[in-house]
């Protein structure tokens, strides 16, 4: 006798042990595909689908299988290049545009599909974006494999490319507004023949004028259902044959039950017809979606603009000084290119020759252009705003700094919270028990009035639709990280907006953080009658030939004369002449010997430079490590919203503690290890404080991985970087105080969002039941609730929260744990 499997009907091979517990009794398998699906329902609780389900399932696809011709070339080197970054250990990790990506069901689906299977080491979906992080390991699955699986399960996969997306998007936007047009004007002819019949009832109209207006009304929903509604019904049924049950089943259930319905009624008699309310419901349900597919277009404003910063094409310099413009797939490590005036800068950079200003503000959110000359480096997506420079290519493709930011950005979106998870759970078992109060609904209805059955049922299914609920969560955050990251504040964990949000404690560095990291000339005292701005160029012209640190505090004056026969003397400065006079500049005794000149204490003593020749000292400079210009306006808006501000540094006590009096912090502490760091941290949080750690070494790596929530420089080390949860782009920290404003906007906005969603169902479900919602009134509620969300979370992007703006809402006190925005 043949065995034939549980999930697929197919005969079970007599060499195949494969088998599932099923109410405590084993079924057989005939496969390992089948196998994983079949753990895959009952792992999710959704076995009820073996009871319900009129045919045995088909065989599910292996993924090992063969690759598909339509994805092959994306295994390609020369197109990964575009879109595909690699690591040190060899991991892929690429952000793919998922075309069919409507709700949180399909990201869970495709999740769970790719999860576990061998060479997959990270899988995350966004729903309110529409895309998908994707790591693997290449030398255990192809590219063209996971996107060939994507496919099969009835989502289409697209590399995230600039001219891509803007493709995708506007074709996704042209197909919307057609089927939207359909729905909108069969519904408004529908109802206008609704009209008629209704008045007709009371009015004794001719029967034969009755049934002409029923056909009028089927021809014209007819085109709303089958293609403005195709869309949802497709989805409908790539879920049940996924074995996910979306919000598409109910919605479709109720479309397609009413135009069914009333085909019915018109050709076999009956008391009412439905096509003027499937219609709406179809225009009205379209429209949230519309909403929608705008509100994810714009939560991806951010990460295309970064796309399409870099040009196309740059103008390399051969080795005879010619130019030659060329795609910027053709440059190699180490090609010297030309950078006109108001020009892009196409890539990573050193400068070689001019000098000029640039603006970084797309990459930085620093609005005021930043000075770069020969030695200096440039990052590719900034526009050149002085005269032609030209730079030495040091990075490209998905190792420039645009690629790191956009990556990073693309791993934060791809996150989902706890709040996300939450509402993804939710709405997941709420389809169900939607589907499950239905059929009660209906049978109790049948039993106490037969002709009100279907409409109340039909009502239900339209009014329950949880598209708001699935909305409310990732639509908010997709706005406010991408707010956050236009205003320097990048999000790299998906978990840190939400945590962000409750700190009311912040950790910070000195050295790097508070500070500017590098030495700086803070205090100038004449000597002479040279003038400050005509010694400073001197100075700086005679510094230019040192690599010493201290020398770095002098910013080379391209306008000024260069020093001739200049002389580094290790330990005590520069010796150069500069229009035929001598000068020295560099530790007080030594220069104060050759201009037979004494030096008072006070500058023997301090951490001065000083600049002479042979008649005499002509200034002096203090050199310290200086504040970053924004350090005392962001700490004094953290102190004015409650929250509590602290220093731990690994530097000298005097050093810290003036830093603190002139930034008003009462607790810092200094000569700290990075043990001593961690432990003051598990310190504040086991008093309950919620806390931010902000740093930028190697050394704050421990204790900025072991924060709530923690926050790198850009220009700290990378080690840094990896163990923060955020990166303060263009070293500004006033994003932070911006930052934290949004955050709690943000989650303001996403309790809103759950609050209106979960109290429509739960008051529209009753009120349905009992037949007190018609289902056009359904319609209406339904698709009002999924635009309020949509519309709600686009607040975000609002232009009150500026950047520069540190205005915070006040922090409760630490006993409440939490902080409620």
């Amino acid at each position: 006798m043949t065995t034939t499997c549980y999930h697929c009907g197919d005969a079970v091979p007599a060499d195949c042990t494969l088998e599932i517990t099923v109410d405590d009794a084993p079924q057989p398998i005939c496969c390992s595909g089948c196998h994983a699906v079949a753990s895959m329902i009952f792992g999710a609780g959704l076995d009820d689908f073996y009871k319900f389900r009129p045919a045995p399932t088909g065989r599910p696809e292996d993924i090992s299988a063969g690759r598909v011709d339509r994805y092959a070339r994306f295994d390609e080197d020369r197109v990964q290049q575009d879109f595909v970054f690699r690591d040190n250990d060899g991991i892929c990790e690429a952000s793919l545009l998922i075309e069919g990506l409507y709700c949180t069901a399909c990201g869970w689906l495709i999740e769970r599909s790719l999860d576990g299977v061998p060479g997959i080491r990270e899988i995350r979906v966004n729903p309110a974006t529409g895309r998908a992080m994707l790591r693997w390991d290449p030398d255990q699955v192809h590219l063209s494999q996971l996107m060939a699986h994507m496919g099969r399960l009835g989502y289409q996969p697209h590399p995230v490319l600039a001219d891509a997306m803007a493709t995708q998007a506007n074709r996704e936007r042209r197909s919307a507004m057609r089927r939207l047009i359909v729905a909108g004007l069969g519904m408004m002819q529908a109802m206008m023949f609704a009209v008629a019949l209704y008045f007709g009832q009371y009015h004794g109209m001719d029967p034969d004028h009755m049934q002409f207006l029923r056909l009028v009304s089927m021809l014209v929903a007819t085109p709303v259902v089958l293609y403005a509604g195709l869309p949802i019904f497709l989805g409908a049924i790539r879920d049940l044959r996924n074995l996910r049950p979306g919000m598409d089943v109910p919605v479709s259930l109720a479309i397609g039950a009413g135009y069914f319905a009333s085909v019915w009624v018109t050709f076999m008699g009956g008391p009412e017809i439905y096509f003027d309310s499937i219609s709406m419901f179809t225009f009205f349900l379209l429209v949230a979606r519309y909403v929608e597919m705008a509100a994810r277009h714009r939560a991806n404003a951010t990460n295309d603009a970064l796309a399409r910063l870099v040009p196309d094409t740059a103008i390399r310099l051969g080795g005879d000084g010619g130019e030659e413009e060329v795609p910027l797939r053709d440059l190699s490590l180490g090609d010297r290119l030309l950078v006109r005036p108001g020009a892009t800068i196409p890539a990573d950079g050193t400068v070689l020759r001019g000098h000029g200003r640039v603006d970084e503000s797309m990459l930085t959110g620093e609005s005021d252009p930043q000075v770069r000359y020969a030695g200096s480096s440039v990052v590719g997506g900034s526009v050149n705003l002085g005269d032609s420079i030209e730079i030495r290519v040091d990075r490209l493709g998905q190792d420039t700094v645009v690629s790191h930011i956009s990556r990073l950005l693309r791993r934060a979106q791809a996150e989902r919270p706890g709040l996300a998870r939450l509402a993804d759970t939710v709405a997941r078992y709420f389809v169900s028990v939607v589907l499950v109060a239905a059929l009660t609904v209906f049978a109790v209805w049948w039993r106490i009035d037969p002709a009100m059955a279907f409409p109340v049922t039909l009502a239900m299914l339209v009014a329950t639709c949880p598209c708001a609920l699935s909305l409310a969560t990732p639509t908010a955050l997709a706005a406010g990280t991408n707010r956050m990251a236009s205003n320097g504040l990048l999000v790299t964990r998906g978990d840190a907006l939400e945590t962000l949000a409750k700190v009311n404690h912040v950790v910070l560095d000195k050295t790097g953080t508070l500070t500017e990291g590098r030495l700086g000339v803070v205090e100038v005292r004449r000597l002479s009658d040279c003038s400050d701005r005509q010694a400073l160029a001197i100075a700086s012209a005679l510094e230019h030939h040192s690599e010493h640190p201290l020398a770095r505090a002098f910013p080379r004056d391209p306008a000024g004369a260069p020093a001739e026969n200049a002389e580094v003397v290790r330990g005590a400065g520069v010796d150069g002449s500069i229009a035929g006079q001598r000068y020295r500049i560099g530790r007080p005794d030594w220069v104060a010997d050759l201009s037979g000149a004494g030096v008072s204490d006070e500058l023997a003593r301090g951490a001065w430079v000083v600049l002479g020749n042979e008649h005499g000292l002509l200034a002096a400079y203090r050199l310290a490590d200086r504040l970053r210009s924004d350090a005392a306006e962001t700490v004094a808006a953290l102190q004015a919203a409650g929250i509590d501000v602290e220093i731990a540094s690994g530097d000298a006590p005097s050093a810290v503690e003036g830093v603190a009096e002139r930034l008003s912090i009462r607790r810092w502490q200094a000569r700290m290890s990075p043990e001593q760091k961690l432990a003051r941290l598990r310190q504040i949080q086991a008093e309950g404080a919620v806390v931010l750690m902000v740093g930028d070494g190697i050394n704050d790596a421990p204790v900025l991985a072991g924060a709530n929530v923690s926050a790198a420089l850009n220009e700290g080390t990378a080690l840094a970087q990896t163990s923060a949860a955020m990166v303060l782009l263009g070293g500004r920290l006033r994003h932070l105080a911006d930052g934290l404003a949004t955050a709690r906007r943000t989650l303001r906005v996403i309790r809103q969002n759950l609050a209106l969603s979960a109290s429509y169902n739960a008051s529209v479900l009753p009120l349905a039941a009992m037949g007190l919602v018609p289902p056009w009134l359904a319609a209406i509620g339904m698709t009002l609730s999924s635009v309020v969300v949509v519309m709600n979370a686009r607040r975000l992007c609002g232009r009150d929260h500026a950047v520069g703006r540190c205005v915070l809402p006040p922090a409760n006190t630490r006993s409440q744990g939490v902080l409620q925005p």
